[in-house]
């Protein structure tokens, strides 16, 4: 082999070895372009704070000062959670910055609140005794644009996995109301029970479970009849009820005697495991169904079954009095990841070298790693120095002024997120 030939070998290997290092670069760097981030949020009505659980890792990672929250709903898409909050107002809460961005006044007062399917309303019991009602909210615009009436003091509402009905447990007129919403009328009352206050309905949409108070019973309805079907012994005083996303089990908060977490099997609507937990008030299922989650008014604590063995595996320590619990995930742009998969794509349309997208893609690793490491303002320079490289390839041709632009514009958008 002739010397100039052996220098082509060497030369064509280094680039084909380069090349494969930058495409496992990109596999485990900028494969994901979003993130989901699962939070729990948790009302504590004695010192008026709200706390916020990564469950990922069942830790505190916030503490909002709100007060007198009585019930949490998560909207779909995880990106706000409206709370009830005192004085007649529904708080609407952006997740992402954990701030409240609306107030929404609900003329006869709140008390549970639901949110459609398709994140579009949210429905709010207002505590009328002698007549009660069920305020819409418009999620897009927060305004209040129908007030339905119910029964008297109703509670608790769960809406249909097709949004086509909203059940509404009215306490005092031991019903539960079904609100047609496309037309926001009653289009049902179901008579029968026994101090309703709570309910949850199956993910297929066929039955809902409403617990009964003063009855130590869970009364399961028929949706497509309306008709109670069967009644459940779970204890004295059951209080809130979640369901599996797979539908197999309810999970219901029992003021018994010796504090448990009834679990139901919704095959056979049998009793099947009881979980002791001190004080259980609120419950929540996790979106992939493996936990629920309980709050625990009287210890400040959340305890997390897990679903599988029906065993508490952790116990979270939370505010004064948490009374009320949801769970939302947030999906999320990875800012940074969505800039590498651009820059991966002008690789491999051959824009730019392999050796060129190195070097930018090792700008971008060196941000993620100062933001990781808390250093905001070394990671504005490396962004910067990014850009700077993005200019290069624009003065020399290898990029065109809608490529480069386009990189620009995203690195930009990373700098306003930190704050350069």
């Amino acid at each position: 082999m002739t010397k100039s030939t052996r220098k082509f070998s060497k030369l064509i290997l280094g680039t084909t070895i380069r090349a494969v290092a930058i495409l496992l670069v990109l596999v485990g760097f900028g494969a994901s372009a979003t993130f989901a981030q699962t939070r729990a949020y948790v009302a504590n009505r004695n010192d008026n704070t709200v706390s916020v659980i990564d469950i990922a890792t069942n830790t505190v990672i916030a503490t909002l000062q709100i007060e007198g929250v009585g019930a949490i709903a998560v909207t779909p898409d995880g990106a706000f959670a409206y709370l009830t909050t005192p004085n007649n107002t529904v708080s609407v809460l952006d997740t992402a910055t954990n701030t409240i961005v609306a107030t929404v006044p609900v003329p006869l007062g709140s008390s549970m609140i639901a949110i459609t399917p398709n994140g579009a309303f949210a429905y709010v019991t207002n505590l009328g005794i002698a007549v009660g009602a069920v305020s819409v909210i418009d999620t897009a615009t927060n305004t209040v644009i129908a007030t339905v009436t119910v029964g008297r003091r109703p509670e608790g509402i769960a809406i249909t996995p097709d949004g086509a009905f909203a059940y509404v447990a009215n306490s005092l007129s031991n019903t539960v109301s079904v609100i047609d919403t496309a037309t926001n009328t009653v289009s049902a009352t179901i008579p029968g029970f026994i101090l309703p206050r709570w309910l949850a309905v199956t993910p297929n949409g066929a039955f809902a479970y409403v617990t009964n108070a003063d009855g130590s019973t869970v009364a399961v309805i028929d949706t497509a009849t309306n008709t109670v079907t069967t009644t459940i012994q779970v204890g004295s005083e059951p209080r809130r009820i979640d369901i599996t996303p797979d539908g197999a089990f309810a999970y219901v908060a029992v003021d018994s005697f010796d504090n448990r977490v009834v679990v139901i099997s919704t095959a056979s609507n049998t009793v099947i495991a009881r979980v002791s937990v001190p004080t259980p008030g609120d419950i929540a299922i996790t979106p992939d169904g493996a936990f629920a989650y309980v709050t625990n008014s009287f210890s400040n604590t959340v305890s997390v079954i897990d679903t599988t063995s029906n065993t508490v595996t952790s116990s979270i320590l939370v505010g004064d009095g948490p009374i009320a619990i949801a769970i939302g995930t947030r999906i999320q742009t990875d800012p940074i990841g969505s800039l590498t998969a651009q820059v991966q794509t002008l690789i491999a349309e051959g824009s730019l070298t392999p050796d060129q997208g190195a070097g930018l893609i090792d700008k971008l690793q060196q941000v993620q790693s100062k933001i990781d490491n808390g250093q905001t303002a070394a990671a504005c320079n490396q962004v910067g120095s990014f850009i700077n490289q993005v200019n290069a390839f624009l003065n020399s041709g290898s990029l065109t002024t809608s490529q480069g632009q386009a990189l620009i514009n995203a690195a930009n958008a990373i700098k306003t997120s930190l704050g350069c």
